[in-house]
């Protein structure tokens, strides 16, 4: 037992550490380089080190208690401020996957819906005007590779806008709105019901993969609030502005990928165990096969409802 009791104290300390101590004890040093040099001695190591020797020369912190007192101080001043960016970081997860329906989401949401329209016709307009330079083995049309080519980059331009017509003000909220259109179209199921109760017959792995990726995006969510704290810092000392640029720019590629792969995911296990879930409630005999048919979709949909 004691074996057990210490693994899992090395654990809980290497995690609090990590997510607790470390990263707000290296915004609290940047504070304090910030707040000693400021905008005009930016660069002047000799005022920091000057700082540093007269704060060491002080004989309070000679004795024991005191110099205890000031460590346990810093730790805890830096378990605030981590958890301070917890917080921050679970607001701006709402606020990236929020519906938006303030006066500047619909505008946001207004602008990003004529993007991807002018995308969508141009692709549109891309496709029509192919022109094809005649038929290969069974019949298949030849296209020139170099209108391919182009019509694969304003398909991936359109998609870096939406996979489909935006219905929400950022990228993240259409993404995880079009893995539900998606399941919608191909199963006729709503995805908002089906989830809680396909995510208690998951198996392990499948669970494990979809929590790691809500976890990178909750990671990359409070590495953005960082970024605010930072940006916030250089206020008062300006090359806080690049870390927090930095910051900022990690943390949004992180979230666009680990986003993604939780939508991914998230149909995947549809389509997997969709079936699975429509046996268990009864939708489906056990010796039935093919796919998920929009009837049973739009029966889990009723049923998960509680539809009368």
């Amino acid at each position: 037992m004691n074996p057990l009791l210490a693994t899992l104290g090395g654990k809980l300390t290497e995690r609090w550490l990590n997510l607790l101590v470390l990263p707000g004890a290296l915004f609290l040093a940047a504070t304090a380089v910030g707040a000693t040099l400021g905008h005009r001695h930016w660069h002047d190591a000799d005022r920091l080190r000057a700082t540093l020797d007269d704060l060491a020369a002080r004989p309070a912190l000679d004795r024991t208690g005191t110099a205890a007192l000031v460590v346990a101080l810093v730790l805890l001043s830096a378990a605030a401020a981590s958890l301070a960016s917890q917080f921050l970081g679970g607001a701006i997860e709402s606020y990236w996957l929020r519906f938006g329906r303030d006066p500047l989401s619909r505008a946001l949401t207004a602008r990003r819906r004529r993007r991807w329209q002018t995308a969508e016709a141009k692709l549109e307009d891309a496709v029509l005007h192919a022109a094809p330079t005649g038929s290969g083995a069974g019949g298949a049309v030849r296209v020139p590779s170099g209108t391919v080519a182009r019509i694969q980059a304003l398909s991936e331009d359109r998609d870096r806008i939406s996979l489909c017509e935006p219905r929400r003000p950022t990228w993240y909220g259409d993404r995880m709105q079009a893995a539900a259109d998606r399941v919608e179209a191909a199963y006729g199921v709503d995805l908002a019901a089906l989830w809680p109760r396909l995510w208690l017959i998951l198996p392990e792995p499948a669970v494990r993969q979809i929590q790691a990726a809500r976890d990178s995006f909750s990671a990359a969510a409070r590495l953005a609030a960082w970024a605010v704290g930072y940006a916030l810092l250089a206020c008062w000392w300006w090359p806080a502005a690049l870390v927090a640029v930095g910051c900022g720019a990690v943390a949004r590629s992180r979230s666009r990928a680990a986003l993604d792969a939780l939508a991914g995911l998230t149909e995947a296990a549809v389509d997997v165990h969709g079936r699975e879930l429509a046996t268990r409630v009864g939708l489906l005999g056990p010796d039935e096969t093919g796919l998920l048919a929009h009837e049973t979709g739009d029966g889990m949909s009723e049923v998960f409802r509680k539809a009368h």
